[in-house]
């Protein structure tokens, strides 16, 4: 009896044991608001696939996230920093911020304050529905691998200049991070990607920013359906290769609707730009002047008129030492120049593209001879007075959007006084009528006769 008792004692301690070992099924807890540190209490209490719920009210931050737990808050619940360092810090893989605002963050940009701040640790962690006001940092992705960002408004900080604020969304070394379906607005840029690779970022919209998107060697990667107004720059890639960039829209951006500098190997179609007139003083705010990081901030092409409007962007295209991408099926309207090309970029192919209503069409800075169609089929240009006498919907003769004359007027712009000379107008004259005297420049042996009515379509749903 002695015995039997000794062995279903050790039994049941080890069925103790192995339970314990077990974990616990997971649950949600509710987390009521208001008293100090209680947050932070709840998740250092909580187990892997635990649900905290935040009741409506104030929760006290900083707090980090070192569980994989959902921390999804009820509506009017808000996570608030003390004004030091970054309020929400991720760590821990998996998890998930939902449905909660988030703000009072610090404003020291090399400790890198933000609103919700994911960690290299905390792969895979989500960031959705949520309201992010008024931080350094909106949501900053610190190396956490296929992390999701979506669905959340980000509002930075308005006061100050724009440079010493920091980015919607940032991302750093965060391969395979998503960022999509976000409303970004204020503060520096919208989204700013650094030394990463196959991320994606769709369906964003930015305003009143620097850059809508800024990508510094970032390669292999996706910006499609995004919308960009009224910042400075819509769509900024700088040292980055083979992208997708994809209908995309750039809508009264101040200085460039769509840039690339430096990149190379990247498919750009379906893109619209559009210029807007525009109060002169956007051109004179403060760090208006000089290059922005490597940027250049315009070179006197748009004009200031009667009203005191300027069109903007300057440049709906700006392309520099790019090369070997494809652009195709873009539309570039209403900007003073339509696309600036320049500085060795060599072997892109140019077709299908729709060039609106620019004050210049083309400002090709080079001597060579390049032909921008592809296979038979160039871009329709709204100034090009052509003529389809076989109706195959090509212009029967090329189409040469730069003379002698531009490039004068490019290298010394005091001779616009003379752009209606008779002198000058003799030269044109001689150019349309003997071709071999035109210097190196863009020439479309196959211009368009009318845009691709899909372009058509595309372009009206900003009427």
């Amino acid at each position: 009896m002695a015995r039997s008792s000794t062995m279903t004692t050790i039994a049941m301690a080890a069925l103790a044991a192995a339970l314990a070992a077990f974990p616990a099924a997971a649950k949600t807890v509710s987390v009521p608001a208001g008293a100090a540190k209680t947050l932070q209490m709840f998740l250092d209490l909580a187990r892997p696939g635990d649900v905290l719920r935040l009741a409506p009210g104030e929760h006290r931050g900083p707090v980090t996230i070192s569980t994989t737990v959902t921390v999804e808050g009820e509506p009017g619940a808000e996570i608030v920093g003390n004004g030091k360092g970054s309020v929400v810090i991720v760590t821990a893989p998996g998890a998930v911020v939902r449905g909660v605002t988030v703000r009072g963050s610090g404003t020291n940009i090399p400790t890198l304050d933000s609103g919700i701040f994911l960690d290299r640790t905390a792969k895979g962690a989500v960031a959705e529905n949520n309201e992010v006001i008024g931080n350094l940092y909106g949501i900053y992705i610190q190396g956490a691998d296929d992390a999701l960002v979506k669905d959340n408004r980000i509002e930075g900080i308005s006061e100050g200049r724009s440079a010493e604020a920091g980015n919607g969304v940032h991302l750093w070394n965060a391969p395979g991070a998503k960022v999509i379906g976000n409303d970004i607005s204020k503060g520096r840029d919208g989204i700013a990607t650094m030394a990463s690779k196959h991320n994606v970022f769709s369906g964003n919209r930015f305003s009143n920013m620097r850059f809508a998107i800024h990508y510094m060697y970032t390669n292999d990667s996706e910006i499609s359906g995004n919308v960009s107004t009224g910042n400075s720059v819509g769509y900024a890639i700088m040292f980055s290769d083979r992208l997708t960039v994809t209908r995309n829209i750039s809508n009264g951006d101040r200085d460039h609707g769509l840039l690339l500098n430096t990149s190379k190997g990247s498919r750009v179609t379906g893109n619209i730009v559009v210029g807007r007139m525009q109060p002169v003083a956007r051109w004179t705010m403060a760090g208006r002047r000089g290059d922005s990081h490597g940027v250049p901030m315009g070179d006197g092409a748009a004009v200031v008129d009667a009203s005191g409007m300027r069109l903007g962007p300057e440049k709906c295209v700006f392309i520099y030492n790019a090369n070997r991408n494809a652009f195709h099926d873009n539309w570039f309207e209403n900007c003073a120049i339509g696309i600036h090309f320049t500085a060795g970029s060599e072997g892109n192919r140019m077709s299908g593209n729709t060039f609106v209503n620019n004050r210049n069409q083309v400002k090709y800075v080079g001597t060579r001879h390049l032909d921008w169609s592809v296979d038979g089929r160039g871009n329709f240009w709204s100034d090009n007075p052509a003529f389809d006498l076989n109706g195959d919907g090509i212009g029967d003769s090329p189409y040469r959007p730069n003379d002698l004359v531009d490039r004068v007027l490019w290298t010394a712009p005091q001779a616009k006084i003379l752009v209606n000379s008779p002198a000058v107008q003799v030269i044109r004259w001689a150019q349309s009528q003997f071709p071999a005297i035109l210097p190196g420049g863009v020439v479309d042996s196959h211009p368009l006769m009318a845009p691709p009515p899909l372009q058509s379509r595309s372009r009206s749903q900003l009427q």
